[in-house]
C-alpha cells in the first residue's frame, strides 16, 4: 500500500498508527473504487479494541504477510 501513488514522491508503508491511516484517508490518498474501503474497514476493525492490529496484503501472500514480509499493518 502506498500514498502519492503513481506519483515521483511515491511512499510505500508497512507499518501505520491508526491515527496516520485516519490521516491519509481524510487527504484523499486512496481511491474510492480501490484501496479506500480496504483501509477503511482495517482502521475500523483495529479501533475496534485497543491492541488490534489489521494486516491489508494479497491473499496469495497472506503467510507472508503473517511473518511481516509483505503488505501494511495498521495499528489500533
Amino acid at each position: 500500500m502506498a500514498i502519492n501513488f503513481g506519483k515521483p514522491n511515491e511512499q510505500w508503508l508497512d507499518n501505520l498508527s491508526l491515527s496516520d491511516a485516519e490521516q491519509f484517508i481524510a487527504e484523499g490518498h486512496f481511491a474510492k473504487g480501490s484501496m479506500l474501503p480496504k483501509v477503511e474497514a482495517a482502521a475500523s476493525f483495529a479501533r475496534s479494541r485497543p491492541g488490534r492490529k489489521a494486516l491489508i496484503t494479497v491473499l496469495s501472500k497472506a503467510k507472508e504477510g503473517i511473518e511481516g514480509k509483505t503488505g501494511t499493518v495498521i495499528q489500533g
